[in-house]
């Protein structure tokens, strides 16, 4: 090997290792800052990383993100794995999404620590009260936003309809949003027999038989937890949100890992911190298993988006053009917010015990969906309610 080509080979491993260095430092500090949900993340990481430092031209970054709408998991996590990958290939890809990651994940497993101490506290009981409420008004302004966008037509409605209706039978959620996403295909492109036959989407969708109920009461390894958040990580479109149709399903209803309560518990947690709402796992995980647990659920939950990343990079140009892909992503998408729309009323009974959490909740969701204020204040807003009205011995929950 020549002089000249080692001096080439070095400049180009300073290069990696500076680019590196860069993904990381970034990423930490917006995993560390990056309150307000998916929205405000990819709008943080395209000051960023566009305008600020110009890794990438606005049409490039608006193609990545295009890109994590054709995938499952959390979508402002696998942006940032596609820019780490766009900006310094494979390690990259691991960096920035790791670094995302670390710092929620970090900040979550110190707050389920305090949880499983001091939760039974009269002052965490008053947090706890008054985030409840705000958290349902999360809910609903992202369930607002999101059927603004994907409610396009009237049949797309209807299967929303059905679904939520399915979902309240029982019937099971992966197959809900498998079913949708093959109507909604089959109705544009006039391959079903729905309308012919007089077959409603809600008899369709209902025909799927329900899954059994786990038994009670089992013991919890790091196996069986890992297995679960892999399974959410590798099958959930849509908004970070749509995870509560599924924990409360399996972790409440079918197996009992949780009650109502917690689950609540878990949701706030995730709202309250910065970063991907994801590591809402790692606090299930560390209520069940301890601190390995809330290793393992983060690593199952986060894994299969840094799997499909990986392999959806060659495909996405044909994807994107692909209108039975985008006719399924559709019907995914209206099946995920009817699950949406049934944890909404399911949870309701939980969070809503008086006219302060009625009042809370009303709140909220008009300062979220008129005034667009960023949900991260007030869920620190209903905590400082909560924990005030606690020492004020006015707080039961």
């Amino acid at each position: 090997m020549t002089p000249a080509s080692e001096n080439e080979k070095a400049d180009r491993a300073n290069s990696t290792g500076s680019r590196l260095r860069e993904l990381a430092i970034l990423f930490l500090k917006l995993g560390t800052v990056a309150f307000g949900g998916p929205a405000a993340h990819v709008a943080m990481m395209e000051e960023e990383i566009v305008r600020r430092r110009k890794w990438l031209s606005h049409g490039e970054f608006l193609d990545l993100f295009a890109a994590t709408n054709l995938i499952p998991g959390p979508n402002s996590t696998e942006l940032a794995i596609h820019i780490g990958h766009k900006r310094a290939g494979w390690v990259g890809l691991i960096v920035a999404g790791s670094c995302f990651i670390l710092p929620a994940m970090c900040i979550v497993m110190v707050l389920a620590w305090a949880y499983v101490a001091f939760g039974k506290l009269p002052e965490m009981s008053g947090v706890l009260y008054g985030v409840k409420p705000v958290v349902i008004a999360v809910v609903l302004q992202a369930l607002w936003g999101l059927g603004r966008t994907a409610l396009k037509t009237r049949f797309l409605g209807l299967v929303g309809l059905a679904v939520a209706v399915a979902s309240f039978l029982g019937v099971n959620e992966l197959a809900l949003l498998f079913l949708a996403g093959a109507v909604v295909c089959c109705e544009r492109f006039g391959l079903s027999r729905l309308r012919g036959s007089g077959v409603s989407p809600a008899i369709a969708l209902g025909a799927v038989p329900a899954s059994g109920v786990g038994a009670a009461g089992a013991a919890v390894g790091l196996w069986p937890i890992f297995l679960f958040f892999l399974k959410i990580g590798s099958v959930l479109f849509g908004s970070g949100y749509v995870l509560l149709a599924f924990l409360r399903a399996d972790l409440v209803e079918r197996w009992h890992w949780l009650t109502e309560g917690q689950l609540l518990d878990a949701i706030a947690v995730g709202q309250v911190t910065p970063g991907p709402v994801f590591t809402t796992a790692t606090f299930i995980g560390y209520i069940l298993a301890g601190p390995k647990g809330g290793i393992v659920a983060t690593i199952g939950i986060f894994l299969p988006a840094f799997f499909f990343v990986a392999i959806s990079g060659p495909l996405i140009p044909r994807m994107r053009r692909s209108p039975a892909v985008a006719a399924f992503l559709d019907g995914v998408v209206v099946a995920s917010l009817g699950l949406m729309a049934v944890v909404i009323w399911q949870l309701l009974s939980s969070a809503l015990v008086d006219w302060v959490t009625w009042l809370l909740a009303a709140t909220s969701a008009w300062l979220l969906i008129r005034l667009r204020v960023n949900s991260a204040w007030l869920v620190l807003g209903g905590a400082a309610v909560g924990l005030a009205l606690s020492l004020c011995g006015m707080a039961y929950r």
